[in-house]
């Protein structure tokens, strides 16, 4: 007679049943993003839907006909080639590109002059109706004095979008935003932004297109603008980071996405290679709804002493912009009495 099997420890029966769930859990995330993507990523519309629907029933047959210990291979190699598939779409900076962002900037820089070409400069007379975008502008590094932070929300407590606005002189301020660069008739999207449907732009501006489109064409955007602590010196260092970038994008454009290469996180770690203190990493630059909170806690921004609540309430420039509005000098007029200028 054969004696009782023994039976493995509870220890190890739990273990095995915890990597077997996960296992499993990793194919069904992989397998409804691989169904996403085929459907949002195929290039050609009338054959979304066939493939998102031939690739969810392979993996179902694949589980259900195949030993449990085979099935998840299969899988993991279904979602890996629609992976390889996905990586090697290509963006482009040919297309049919909305009007305001039509064209890329770039710079040239010759010893201390630099010259920005493309840079944008709309006449709004709505938020959608402009004319006149286009120009190129001249600038002379040692001329830099600092940089500005310019924070946007517009509802949701979890996102936000900077901006960045460096000082030349005494009143000439250029300013970049990172973004989504949109084809004619697309949206924004946050699903989508996290698969390859938008391609990604710095739009570098005069503030009295980015800043004065959200302050007095767009509705429901709130703008905060702080001094950052950055000396000249640090300043130049991030605006020639930003050069480079722009440069970069106009030779090897890339893929927008919602969370590896959005707003904040683009750039996020060459900033802080080059700035005084360097400080590590933090969820808040996804999550980035409170984002000057963050640099405020960080010592990043110039405080006159004052609380966070204050000194936000105290740069909210809404008001002022619409004042200003037309104005030749609405950079100034957007500063004037705010805390660090």
């Amino acid at each position: 007679m054969q004696g009782p099997v023994a039976r493995r420890p509870v220890w190890l029966r739990v273990i095995r049943m915890m990597t077997r769930s996960l296992i499993w859990l990793t194919i069904t995330i992989l397998s409804l993003w691989s169904i996403a993507a085929l459907y949002i990523d195929t290039r050609m519309p009338s054959a979304r839907i066939p493939l998102a629907v031939v690739f969810a029933a392979v993996i179902m047959a694949i589980v259900l006909t195949q030993r449990a210990g085979f099935a998840p291979f299969l899988c993991f190699l279904c979602c890996g080639v629609v992976l390889v598939w996905w990586f090697n779409l290509q963006p482009s900076n040919q297309a049919d590109w909305r009007p305001d962002v039509a064209r890329t900037a770039w710079v040239t820089i010759d010893g201390d002059r630099v010259t920005i070409h493309n840079l944008r400069n709309c006449d709004y007379q709505t938020e959608t109706s402009y004319t006149n975008c286009w120009t190129d502008r001249t600038v002379y590094l040692s001329q830099l004095k600092g940089a500005d932070f310019f924070f946007t929300n517009w509802g949701p407590r979890w996102i936000g979008h900077p901006i960045v606005s460096f000082q030349f002189g005494d009143s000439d301020h250029v300013a970049f935003s990172i973004e989504a660069r949109y084809k004619a008739g697309q949206l924004y999207s946050a699903i989508l932004g996290f698969f390859r449907q938008y391609e990604l732009i710095f739009v570098t501006a005069d503030e009295r297109d980015l800043i004065r489109l959200r302050t007095n064409y767009r509705k429901g955007e709130e703008v905060y603008m702080y001094r950052t602590t950055l000396s000249p010196g640090a300043a130049l260092k991030v605006f020639l980071i930003y050069a480079d970038y722009l440069n970069q994008l106009r030779d090897k454009p890339e893929w927008y996405n919602a969370l590896t290469r959005n707003c904040t996180t683009t750039l996020d770690r060459q900033i802080a290679a080059d700035v005084p203190n360097p400080q590590a990493w933090d969820y808040q630059f996804i999550l980035n709804g409170s984002l000057d909170r963050l640099l405020y806690a960080r010592g990043r921004l110039i405080t006159g002493g004052l609380p966070f609540e204050d000194l936000r309430e105290r740069e909210h420039i809404n008001k002022a912009a619409k004042t200003a509005d037309h104005s030749p000098n609405f950079s100034g007029m957007i500063r004037s009495a705010r805390v660090g200028f």
